[in-house]
């Protein structure tokens, strides 16, 4: 009785108000003719009725489905309060495992989607709030196209999630994202002999993985960043537990396409990126790439990632020096370019060639006063080159040069401390003893100038 009740009174309210309005009856919004217009507009006032109310099958059946099929134009509420009284009426269907009424409102559903998208522009115009956006869209339906679905085709899935995530790209909801990375990890693992789907899945995941970011950065409130975070652990889980690459399958998936796309800057990049997850940088795939986007954009620090590369991966000392003397060249900053130069003293003195390790590694103090591992190494240098005059114990005064270059890396650098202290007491014990000095006529306290290749002046102790 309630039910017929209010319907009466809404039918009421409804005839009175719209034969007053005439901007009803001559809107084609509503219809073909002033009489649908007037009957569509009642039956919308009937069934926003029960749906405030939450009576979700009333509404469906007391005008909603009616007005979607009549005036796909009517309002954009057509479709809002359709998704959700669909929605329920799938649930409640779903509980009582009636399986027709489940398909029959699944597809209903998707038809919502798909004819708001049909008269998207027509339907934002008459919006006055935010805007609905085609990727908006298509990630609602594909989300309920998973969610809401007896039957659900991974290919259409993925489709309509791709779709989404194509258009959105950061603005994607980022459930859609997490929906993208379990559908395309289904579909690979239903038939892993798939190429095209196993590098899908990957190009998947670098965009979700970058999307799902942007969309963190820009959350608006407490609740969407935690949920978006969680999101973005369970798209990096999805990827890793998939299964679809390891280092001998990324090479054979790249290592055949490289060559052709040595131009294209976007896929050497994926590459990299993709085999730099999997630390694949030993693969000539990996190397190839990285040279190639490398010669297309050359950067301070791509030299710089090649060199450490062919130091690493190759022990290819020749290389890793080309490609630091080109960051050298592209860096204009100070504290970079000294750890360059450090990099190049290193490579110089493991080959013995101490007069190219001195020159960088006073270019790299030069450049940096306060790099402590530079003195480290100039310690080091001096170590190496302690003879300097055919008396022993002058030849070993010149630790005394290799202990004030360790007590100066750690004044000025004291995250070096322990290393300098280690090497200070290994050092310590290759000092001249005091009886050896005196008989040569020195004593602790004396200065005494190191000739030779070290030239420096040191204090007896």
């Amino acid at each position: 009785m309630k039910k017929f009740g209010f319907i009466a009174v809404a039918l009421t309210m409804a005839m009175s108000a719209v034969a007053q309005n005439v901007e009803v009856k001559d809107n084609p919004r509503y219809g073909s003719t002033p009489e649908e217009r007037i009957e569509v507009a009642e039956k919308m006032n009937i069934y926003s009725g029960f749906y405030k109310s939450k009576e979700y099958k009333e509404a469906y059946e007391q005008g909603w489905k009616d007005v979607f099929q009549k005036a796909p134009l009517a309002s954009v509420n057509t479709y809002n309060y359709g998704v959700r009284i669909l929605r329920s009426l799938y649930n409640d269907a779903k509980k009582e495992q009636d399986a027709e009424k489940m398909a029959q409102y699944s597809e209903e559903l998707f038809k919502v989607y798909e004819q708001r998208l049909e008269y998207l522009d027509q339907l934002n115009a008459q919006s006055k709030n935010v805007k609905a956006t085609p990727g908006e869209i298509w990630g609602q339906y594909g989300h309920d196209y998973r969610s809401y679905n007896p039957k659900v085709q991974v290919s259409r899935a993925y489709e309509l999630l791709r779709k989404a995530v194509d258009l959105g790209k950061g603005e994607s909801q980022y459930y859609v994202l997490e929906d993208l990375m379990k559908v395309s990890s289904q579909r690979y693992k239903n038939k892993k002999d798939n190429d095209e789907y196993r590098e899908a899945l990957i190009q998947d995941y670098l965009d979700c993985a970058a999307y799902i970011d942007e969309f963190i950065a820009n959350s608006a409130t407490e609740q969407t960043l935690e949920a978006a975070t969680k999101t973005k652990e369970n798209i990096d889980v999805i990827f890793i537990e998939s299964g679809v690459a390891d280092c001998e399958t990324l090479q054979g998936i790249y290592a055949p396409k490289i060559e052709d796309k040595k131009d294209d800057l976007e896929y050497l990049t994926k590459v990299v990126k993709i085999m730099s997850l999997f630390k694949c940088e030993s693969s000539d795939a990996y190397f190839a790439a990285a040279e190639y986007a490398h010669n297309i954009q050359p950067t301070a620090q791509t030299a710089i990632s090649l060199g450490n590369l062919y130091i690493k991966q190759r022990e290819d000392m020749d290389k890793a020096l080309e490609y630091y003397n080109q960051a050298l060249e592209l860096d204009q900053d100070n504290l970079s370019q000294a750890d360059t130069y450090y990099k190049i003293s290193t490579i110089y003195y493991s080959r013995k060639k101490y007069d190219n390790s001195r020159s960088a590694l006073q270019k790299c103090i030069a450049k940096n006063p306060n790099k402590g591992d530079a003195y480290i190494q100039m310690a080091l240098l001096y170590a190496a080159n302690y003879e300097w005059t055919s008396e022993h114990a002058l030849n070993l005064c010149a630790f005394f040069a290799v202990l004030d270059k360790l007590e100066q890396a750690k004044k000025v650098d004291p995250s070096v401390a322990e290393k300098a202290n280690s090497l200070i007491k290994k050092y310590k014990e290759s000092t001249p003893k005091a009886e050896d000095l005196f008989m040569l006529g020195y004593k602790a306290g004396d200065q005494l100038e190191i000739k030779g290749w070290i030239n420096e002046t040191v204090t007896i102790r």
